[in-house]
């Protein structure tokens, strides 16, 4: 639980709590040491003696920046649209995001033909080596599609669907195996336990998305090496008493991540809340943002459709449900609001991401080494949550 300070200490702050999904654990109230670079040295638990203190935070949790696995674009940039001319407005995303107090994000490509596709990742490996401090960084991309069931597929344009295959694949990534994080398909149709196995070889996690899988299909899946849902309940067959589905399945199971869009819409707030109460350990909170994000409500061009913006809520003309506008970090003021969990809540977009992306076990983790100018700093007033950098 504590790690051993190797130097001089020049600040100890005390009374802070630190972000766990489980109901109930979150009042253990920690020491936290600076060394003389300003840097996390060492976290241990306080008991019930009065400790050296320099400053105390009352009980306000600490936590690292969110980290984001589904986010389609933002200033009015489709990540599937980019070209080299994008850059520079691509780079002021990326400073919006860290002032939202995202740490990192997994650009999500939706489907789309695969020249745009192959161009978009060739311009996020050269975002991706120009990365500084200050700056949201660019993880591998999330590739949503195009081994999407069609019935399934939502706002996904149907032309660019295929057929799961290794040649379609290789189409697609050849050439640009490890600048992928993340590949959502259907596990169901024909030719994806192929596809399955060969991402899997390379490193890449997959999750089931856009899919009609029953749980015996979806179990198959996980079987084969699928490790979370993108966006539960969105896109899927939902929980029934006498159909599981892909949910159900992934909670029985546990070990699955479940990405949940915590803007009311997507997912009913009651809903949202049982599946947090049913799996903690395997919400992770996502924005699914498009390109509108960090624009103002209104129509929006989306490649050559048209993006009709309320309230934060994108939709397609016909009425289609396609993302949010929200940042984050607002999902989890709302979750944290619906459930009167904010410990959880916060766990879920700052903790949970990282575990999936092999980036930390556990907030400790996250957390040590790094100078609180990197970290948030959660205080909740008259129920209602908020952050601000913690130095």
């Amino acid at each position: 639980m504590a790690a051993a300070a190797s130097v001089a200490l020049m600040h100890r702050i005390t009374n802070v709590r630190l972000p766990v999904p489980l109901p109930g654990d979150g009042d253990q109230r920690y020491g936290v040491d600076l060394d003389d670079q300003g840097l996390i040295c060492r976290i241990d638990a306080m008991g019930a003696e009065a400790p050296h203190t320099d400053e105390d935070w009352n009980g306000d949790w600490l936590s690292p920046r969110g980290v984001d696995l589904q986010i389609n674009g933002g200033l009015g940039l489709a990540f599937p649209e980019l070209s080299a001319a994008d850059l520079p407005r691509l780079e002021e995303l990326l400073e919006l995001l860290w002032r939202d107090g995202v740490e990192a994000i997994a650009p999500t490509l939706v489907t789309c033909g695969i020249a745009p596709l192959r161009q978009a990742l060739a311009v996020l490996r050269q975002a991706r080596q120009q990365h500084h401090r200050g700056r949201c960084r660019l993880l591998g991309a999330h590739l949503e599609g195009p081994f999407l069931a069609e019935a399934r597929r939502g706002a996904h344009p149907r032309e660019h669907l295929a057929s799961p295959s290794l040649k379609a694949l290789n189409e697609r990534i050849g050439g640009f195996e490890t600048e992928i994080a993340l590949v959502t398909l259907a596990p169901e149709l024909d030719g994806a336990a192929a596809v399955i196995g060969r991402l899997r070889e390379l490193g890449i996690g997959v999750a089931l998305g856009h899919s009609a899988a029953t749980a015996e299909q979806a179990s198959a899946g996980f079987d084969q090496g699928v490790g979370m849902l993108t966006h539960a309940f969105n896109a899927m067959p939902g929980l029934h008493h006498r159909a599981p589905g892909p949910l159900g399945e992934a909670c029985r199971r546990g070990g699955i991540a479940l990405g949940l869009i915590a803007d009311g819409v997507h997912v009913h707030p009651t809903m949202a809340v049982l599946l947090q109460q049913l799996a903690p350990e395997q919400t992770v909170l996502v924005s699914d943002a498009l390109a509108p994000y960090g624009l103002a409500d209104g129509e929006h061009r989306w490649d050559e459709r048209v993006l009709v913006v309320e309230n934060s809520t994108c939709r397609l003309e016909d009425g289609t449900l396609a993302g949010v506008t929200l940042p984050q970090l607002e999902g989890v003021k709302r979750l944290a609001r619906w459930s009167n969990g904010p410990s959880a809540a916060i766990w879920s977009a700052t903790v949970a991401p990282r575990r999936v992306i092999g980036d930390a076990t556990g907030c400790i983790d996250a957390l040590m080494g790094r100078p609180l100018t990197q970290l948030l700093r959660w205080r909740q007033d008259n129920g209602e949550l908020h952050w601000a950098c913690a130095a």
